[in-house]
């Protein structure tokens, strides 16, 4: 037979441990009152509808303090002043300046080549030398004719005293017996033919001269007429000499040389460096804010100048309203058409006011409410907002001073009513 091991096996009496047994009733009392001190907490994560880890969250703190609402952006720097340049008439166009060229005021730019114009301009010219001499020749014969009138009237004077002379002489004659009745009768109707014809002269003078008169009247208004429209031709050819209206630089060229051209097509731009402003883009948000007058300051170069809102574009674009700004105390020197520059508008600034960090629940939310962070739990507040700025937004009901609420990464809470936070 094969001898086994039970020979050799004995009970083991085991003595009770009490050091054990109270180490392990000392660990279920600490167990039970860390339960009882964290039951607050674990009521609330599970009462709690989701749980979002803390670094996809951005958090700001609530404060008291200074609220400056301003508008920051880049500008570029424009030109106030850029005419551009038309062809008054229609021709073949010699550009004499390049693009970039500085240029004077009143410095020819371009040439157009009009013979259709230059002949009409001396076809009117001569027009207007026939006519100024239709009124010098109407100025002569009203003179001469005038002068044959008057002669008919001094003649006619001459007869009446003559008349006169002859019936006294015929009275006197009558009186002494020499003449007889008849005679003095055919002195006294001859003295009365003399008056009528002396009469008539008088009055075809007077009627004669309202006529000449008249009638340089009439040849003199012509020939100012026509002077009118060979001053309006001269003008026009001597638009045909393109000039710069102001100081500047020239922009852009819009045709090529000796381009054919019609009436009223562009030709190039002038760029008035004296008189430069800039030129920022707005968000449509803030643009209803911003106003004209308002003061700024425009950073470049290691200056800054103080600028004034200058003008305000009526048309949005892209989400954006085109601004502009003018310098305070002229134009710096050394700036560039479409240099960058910093812009920044003071729109207001106030003392005590309750503010929070700009984030992305304003714009989520509309501004109705934030998640308010107590003790690792997001809730869900509702709030009321007033202005914004660039980096802050004004606090006006459900929020106090020192509060921590969730400013972005809200769109993973689904809108619930508690969120844990974790992590």
């Amino acid at each position: 037979m094969i001898r086994d091991t039970s020979a050799t096996d004995r009970l083991v009496e085991v003595k009770p441990n009490r050091k054990r047994r109270l180490l392990l009733l000392g660990g279920g009392v600490l167990l039970l009152a860390l339960l009882v001190w964290q039951a607050p907490g674990i009521g609330r994560l599970f009462s709690a509808s989701a749980s979002v880890s803390s670094s996809r969250l951005a958090f700001a703190t609530v404060e008291r303090g200074l609220f400056v609402r301003d508008i920051a952006a880049e500008g570029k720097v424009v030109a106030a002043v850029s005419p551009t340049l038309y062809a008054t008439s229609g021709g073949a166009v010699t550009l004499q300046v390049h693009a970039g060229d500085t240029v004077k005021k009143g410095q020819v730019l371009a040439v157009i080549d009009s013979p259709e114009l230059r002949n009409k301009l001396a076809q009117e010219q001569s027009r207007a030398a026939a006519m100024q001499v239709d009124y010098l020749q109407a100025q002569v014969d009203a003179r001469t004719r005038r002068s044959n009138l008057q002669k008919a009237v001094d003649n006619a004077q001459i007869d009446e005293k003559s008349a006169v002379t002859n019936l006294a002489r015929e009275q006197k004659a009558s009186a002494a017996g020499a003449a007889t009745g008849v005679e003095v009768d055919q002195a006294r109707d001859a003295l009365e033919k003399a008056r009528i014809t002396l009469s008539h002269a008088r009055s075809d003078l007077g009627m004669s001269n309202d006529s000449l008169r008249l009638n340089i009247q009439s040849k003199k208004l012509a020939h100012d007429n026509q002077l009118l429209v060979v001053q309006d031709l001269q003008r026009q050819v001597d638009d045909l000499n393109v000039t710069s209206p102001v100081d500047g630089q020239v922009g852009q060229l819009f045709i090529a040389e000796r381009a054919t051209v019609t009436k009223n097509a562009q030709l190039l731009s002038v760029i008035d460096l004296s008189a430069l402003q800039v030129e920022m883009q707005v968000p449509e948000s803030f643009a209803r804010d911003l106003g004209i007058g308002m003061t700024g300051e425009i950073s470049g170069n290691g200056n800054t100048w103080k600028g004034i809102v200058s003008a305000i574009s009526p048309e949005v674009v892209n989400g954006q309203v085109a601004a502009r700004l003018r310098f305070d105390s002229g134009t710096p020197k050394q700036l560039r058409q479409n240099q960058r520059l910093s812009v920044r508008v003071l729109l207001d600034k106030r003392n005590n006011v309750l503010t929070v960090q700009r984030g992305s629940f304003v714009d989520e939310s509309g501004g109705s409410y934030a998640y308010v962070v107590r003790d690792g739990i997001a809730t869900k507040t509702p709030i009321r907002v007033g202005a914004s700025s660039i980096d802050k937004v004004e606090i006006l009901q459900g929020l106090k001073q020192g509060d921590r609420i969730v400013i972005s990464g809200t769109d993973s809470f689904k809108g619930a009513q508690r969120v844990v936070i974790s992590g």
